[in-house]
C-alpha cells in the first residue's frame, strides 16, 4: 500500500499550470491513499474532486479557512476561493468524520482534521490528515493542536488490523515538542525513521522557486505517521522518501515537496 501526503499551495502561483505538475507526480506515483493540504475549492467544485476524477480514485474533503495573511499573498480571483484538506483513495471510503482543533488564545480559526475510513479489500484503513498552525512563534498551539489530534486518533482508530495512518503538514520539524507529542500521546512512529540512512526528507526546500526571501533553509515539516502494527499483521513500513520535489514542464508543483511510504498489506 503506497501512502502520500502533500501539501498543494492553494492557488497561489501558476496554479492552473501547476496543477499538471501535481497531476504529473501523482501518476507517477501512483499512489493507494493521499492525504492533501491546502485543497482549493470554488463552488460545487474543489481540487480533490478534480484529481480524483483525472485519477480514478474515490475522494474526501472537509473545508477548512483562508488565513488572512493569506490575502495579502494571493490574487484578487484566489480570494473568492476556498481552502481544505482532502483525502483520495483507490479503494471506497466507508466513513468520515471531521474534527476541529484548537487554535489557542488567538483568533478563532477552522483547523480541521478529517478521518476516512478506507474499505481496503480485506482491511479497513484508519486514515487521518490535517493541517497544523502555521506561525513560526506557534509551538504552543500546535501542540495542543497535535494533543486534539492524538484525542481524534484514539477514538476513530477502531479495533481493526491495520494501525492508523496519520498525515500532514505540521508546519513544525521532527525534534519539535508538537511533533514528538504524537509519539507520546498517539503511540505513533514517524514514517521517516525508515528513510534511507542520512536521508534529512526536507519537504520545505530552499532551492523551491516558491519559496523566496533571506533565510530561508530546508526543514521537514510534512509527515506520515503510523500506528504500531500487530506481530505479523498490515501497515508495516518498508520504505519512505521524498518527492515532488522538482519542476515539471518547468513548473513546480508546490511549495512543498511530497512524502510517500510504502506499507505492507
Amino acid at each position: 500500500m503506497r501512502i502520500l501526503t502533500w501539501n498543494l499551495w492553494w492557488r497561489f502561483g501558476p496554479w492552473e499550470r501547476r496543477h499538471d505538475a501535481v497531476l504529473a507526480w501523482l501518476r507517477r506515483e501512483r499512489p493507494d491513499v493521499c492525504g492533501l493540504q491546502e485543497v482549493w475549492a470554488a463552488g460545487d467544485a474543489n481540487l480533490a474532486a478534480r484529481l480524483a476524477d483525472e485519477l480514478g480514485m474515490h475522494w474526501a474533503f472537509t473545508p477548512g479557512e483562508v488565513m488572512p495573511h493569506w490575502r495579502e499573498r494571493g490574487p484578487t480571483p484566489a480570494l473568492r476561493t476556498g481552502v481544505g484538506v482532502a483525502v483520495l483513495s483507490r479503494w471506497p471510503i466507508a466513513a468520515t468524520a471531521v474534527a476541529r482543533l484548537p487554535t489557542g488564545e488567538g483568533p478563532e480559526r477552522l483547523r480541521p482534521a478529517l478521518f476516512a475510513l478506507l474499505d481496503a479489500g480485506p482491511y479497513r484503513v484508519p486514515f487521518f490528515t490535517t493541517h497544523l498552525h502555521s506561525s513560526g512563534d506557534g509551538s504552543a498551539v500546535r501542540q495542543a493542536q497535535a494533543a486534539a489530534l492524538a484525542r481524534f486518533v484514539a477514538h476513530r482508530r477502531g479495533d481493526g488490523a491495520f494501525p492508523p495512518v496519520v498525515t500532514g503538514d505540521l508546519n513544525a520539524e521532527p525534534d519539535t515538542p508538537e511533533v514528538r507529542l504524537l509519539g507520546t500521546a498517539a503511540g505513533l512512529v514517524d514514517a521517516w525513521t525508515h528513510a534511507a540512512p542520512g536521508d534529512p526528507g526536507a519537504t520545505r526546500l530552499a532551492r523551491n522557486p516558491y519559496r523566496p526571501g533571506p533565510g530561508v533553509r530546508d526543514g521537514r515539516i510534512d509527515y506520515i505517521h503510523t500506528g504500531t502494527p500487530q506481530a505479523g499483521g498490515p501497515g508495516r513500513v518498508t520504505a519512505v522518501r521524498r518527492t515532488g520535489d522538482g519542476p515539471v514542464g518547468g513548473v513546480w508543483p508546490s511549495d512543498h515537496a511530497a512524502v510517500v511510504a510504502d506499507l505492507t498489506d
